[in-house]
């Protein structure tokens, strides 16, 4: 398999895009070698340009749960083009996306659509901070919602630490409301809560995706629901990855526990740039031109978006493939087990329902500090062997691997006679 379009690409962008990427995590600096440029997709296939053809389990992170260009897509996006692209003005669409929405969350009322996740965090927690009157918000190590300076932050050396900023450019100021709590560990929200009265709320993914998939353990979101209404304060659930990836609707139902507000993006947007968060009526109502938290976005509801986002999830609704996604990723599983134990390595494998990932460690992983535990070289090693063998992966260890319900009984097979090949080559480091 040769990548030498691809490296070209990479030389040449290196002249005008920073390390020749748009997104960090594209730029393969954890597994070293240069990136992939992709020319096209279809269904369960994805392929670079210089002709390569893998079996996609990165699905633009998440929102090609369809597959790639599915013809209902297709024509609804065809459609919705001949209409024009952008009005700045309110469409139908926007009215129609909304009521799937809201009508696959229980514990949402309204909804109001966004251009990404990260907006839909950003606006997320102001909402909490307007609706409490209250300015800290806890996160967990490890979990990831977006580039927003108030939440790019690490938590030094105790869970207790001042949060310090996690990226240049981050002033201390922009995250001395940002709290840092363990995933999985009730107690350290508790610490917090006991040193400070003006916690406005708790954000957290439900099963976290960019640590590689961490799943709650011991009804942890349902003691920290519990906990968090005793002290008024707000659970702000951010499924951007994981909205309508373990049922139609969203992984909180599925674990026993309702947000107050929630944020989405990746699927109900169809591969187009689309964010969303959403509450109960009476938090909603903060939201202008309704109350006084101000927000707002021209490119917001786009029409394209909009009709990208309806035909996926209508689609998606119609195929219900949720009991097929648990079937093929417990066969992942058992394919990543059978085979490390074959070579001889040291495996962790986590999964919930689309999504799955193995951690090269023989650590149960629970929280960002026992992922940090997995062998990322042996991660490299395993990422460019399932690519010769003709796998798409996240060139990220911390990354999910998503599951479309375009794959095939041949696609699920390949992807088994690929792992095989990649343990046998990190059995020979």
């Amino acid at each position: 398999m040769e990548f030498k379009k691809s490296q070209e690409l990479y030389n040449k962008g290196l002249e005008n895009l920073v390390g020749a990427v748009n997104s960090p995590v594209r730029a393969f600096a954890s597994v070293g070698g240069n990136p992939l440029f992709i020319k096209k997709a279809k269904g369960s296939k994805i392929t670079d340009v210089d002709g390569n053809s893998y079996i996609d389990l990165v699905l633009s992170y998440g929102p090609m749960i369809l597959g790639h260009r599915h013809k209902k897509v297709q024509k609804a996006i065809t459609k919705a083009l001949k209409n024009g692209y952008s009005f700045g003005a309110s469409t139908k669409g926007e009215i129609k996306l909304a009521k799937i929405v809201c009508d696959a969350f229980p514990g949402m009322d309204k909804v109001r659509f966004v251009n990404s996740g990260t907006e839909a965090v950003l606006s997320g927690i102001r909402l909490a901070r307007a609706f409490t009157g209250k300015d800290k918000i806890i996160k967990f190590a490890g979990c990831y919602h977006g580039h927003q300076d108030a939440l790019l932050v690490a938590a030094g050396s105790g869970l207790a630490t001042l949060s310090l900023p996690g990226s240049k450019g981050v002033p201390e100021g922009a995250v001395k409301n940002t709290l840092i709590a363990k995933y999985n560990d009730l107690e350290s929200v508790k610490a917090h809560f006991e040193a400070h009265d003006d916690i406005a709320g708790v954000i957290l993914e439900p099963v976290a995706g960019n640590m590689g998939v961490v799943t709650p353990q011991n009804n942890f979101l349902k003691e920290l629901k519990e906990y968090l209404k005793s002290k008024g304060a707000l659970l702000i659930v951010d499924e951007v990855m994981t909205g309508f990836r373990s049922k139609f609707g969203g992984a909180q139902e599925v674990l026993g526990v309702e947000a107050d507000i929630t944020c989405l993006g990746k699927v109900i947007g169809g591969g187009f740039p689309v964010g969303a968060y959403g509450a109960r009526n009476e938090i909603m109502e903060m939201v202008a031109p309704l109350g006084g938290m101000y927000q707002a976005g021209t490119l917001s509801g786009n029409p394209i978006a909009m009709a990208a986002g309806i035909s996926t999830l209508t689609e998606l609704k119609k195929q219900n493939p949720y009991e097929k996604f648990n079937e093929i990723a417990q066969i992942i599983e058992v394919f990543l087990l059978e085979s490390a134990k074959k070579y001889g390595v040291e495996i962790t494998v986590n999964r919930f329902g689309s999504m799955i990932n193995p951690f090269f460690t023989n650590k149960k992983v629970t929280n960002f500090e026992e992922a940090q535990t997995s062998d990322t070289k042996k991660y490299a090693t395993f990422f460019w062997e399932m690519t010769r063998n003709g796998v798409f992966l996240p060139p990220s260890q911390f990354e999910a691997w998503f599951l479309s319900s375009a794959l095939t009984e041949k696609d699920i097979q390949e992807i088994a006679n690929a792992i095989d090949k990649s343990m046998e080559a990190i059995s020979k480091m």
